[in-house]
């Protein structure tokens, strides 16, 4: 799941909330949309590796 920043930059969070927290985990900040898709890629990617 992908928000936009007030800084303008994106961050990429968990699809799944943290049971421990409640809130959905952090996986990185990007400049780009872009960025942060090709990310997402990346982790779903390496959950099925």
């Amino acid at each position: 799941m992908i928000r936009k920043l007030k800084s303008g930059k994106y961050r990429l969070y968990s699809r799944k909330k943290d049971p421990k927290t409640g809130k959905r985990r952090n996986l990185g900040t990007f400049d780009t949309k872009e960025g942060a898709k090709k990310h997402e890629r990346e982790v779903q990617y390496f959950k099925r590796a």
